[in-house]
């Protein structure tokens, strides 16, 4: 099992209750193919850097996963059929980026911050 994070920018038309319904169907597809959520992080409604298909906002959520490098393909294709998601990227992490992710959700200082003085 490797580590991944996805981003997914959904159309900004959507309801609260089909945002959830949304991250359910991805998070179930996940969990089907024998794969776990490590950290899901809805970030909601953002301005995005350039119109995607006339839409100049986008409601972002963040997921890191646990999954088999052959699910990528799986969820590559049910992204690509769903009219709701505008974009998405998935990243495979390393060892550091997962002691980096860990850090940050815990509250730990992870060293990118100027020193006060």
């Amino acid at each position: 099992m490797n580590n991944y994070e996805m981003m997914v920018i959904f159309t900004p038309v959507l309801s609260e209750d089909e945002f959830k319904a949304a991250q359910k169907r991805y998070t179930d597809l996940l969990a089907a193919n024998g794969g776990e959520v490590v950290h899901s992080n809805p970030w909601g409604l953002k301005s995005l850097a350039y119109p995607i298909e006339k839409k100049t906002t986008g409601i972002y959520w963040v997921i890191e996963y646990k999954a088999a490098s052959d699910f990528n393909a799986k969820l590559n294709v049910q992204l690509h059929r769903d009219e709701q998601v505008l974009r998405h990227m998935y990243t495979a992490l390393d060892k550091y980026a997962v002691e980096y992710n860990d850090k940050k959700k815990n509250g730990v200082p992870t060293g990118n911050l100027k020193a006060e003085a």
